[in-house]
């Protein structure tokens, strides 16, 4: 008995023969010489009349022998779609994590969508925000973030001083040079906030969404190999079409 992954394996296949038998036939019949025959002969009206030879041209292609092949190449595709069809109607699997059914009984086809569904989740979930490993960060509740210790700074104004680089004397002014000193005037308390993940986090998710995936793969694959429900209605749809 055929699984259903062997018939989807042989179902691309025919597919394409398929398609490529019914262009072939409609553009075969779409050629009104090759459908054609034609059988003449000649009788001078005297004896002594000129003698010409008969002319006749052979029908090639004929209608209902191309809708036979016709029938008898999509028989096959029916039959074989049919086949998968109703099997992945019966096909399925639990989806098993850690031992326990996460899933149960879940169609093939679902199964293919999870599969799809997970791939798109992993590129997401790999790419999320993480916290910035430079900082020290704890889960604010109040703030429902994350945020780091307030750190303290110093604010600064600069103001100006004199130098006296000479004194005064009765022929020269003081030499006086201005410069300036930082001088503390207040503090900076600053806590960063993020709403962004820790990397931990960010692992354990992506190890979340790989382990799932390989269960719903492993869950496709047995799910594959039920045995398939041959269908046969190829005959019946073309011998209705076609009869």
């Amino acid at each position: 008995m055929a699984k259903l992954n062997q018939i989807i394996a042989v179902e691309k296949g025919v597919k394409s023969k398929s398609f490529q038998d019914l262009t072939e036939a409609h553009h075969s019949v779409q050629k009104p010489a090759l459908m054609s025959g034609l059988s003449r002969s000649y009788q001078p009206k005297d004896e002594e009349g000129e003698q010409l030879p008969p002319e006749s041209t052979k029908v090639q292609i004929r209608v209902e022998e191309v809708l036979t092949q016709i029938g008898s190449t999509l028989t096959r595709l029916f039959d074989v779609t049919a086949t998968k069809d109703a099997t992945n109607a019966v096909a399925q699997a639990d989806v098993v994590v850690d031992g326990s059914p996460l899933l149960t009984a879940v169609p093939v086809t679902y199964l293919l969508f999870l599969e799809k569904q997970l791939t798109d989740l992993h590129t997401f979930v790999r790419k999320l925000p993480v916290l910035d490993a430079a900082d020290t960060w704890v889960f604010n509740e109040p703030a429902n973030s994350y945020s780091t210790e307030p750190v303290r700074t110093i604010r600064t104004k600069k103001v100006p001083r004199n130098h006296v680089k000479a004194e005064a004397t009765e022929k020269h002014p003081a030499q006086v040079e201005v410069y300036y000193e930082d001088i503390a005037i207040g503090y900076w308390t600053t806590v960063k906030f993020s709403g962004a993940l820790p990397a931990s986090r960010v692992s354990e998710l992506l190890g979340r969404v790989e382990k799932l995936q390989q269960a719903v793969k492993f869950a496709r694959e047995e799910a594959n190999s039920t045995e398939v429900t041959d269908k046969k209605v190829g005959d019946t749809v073309f011998g209705y079409l076609f009869g």
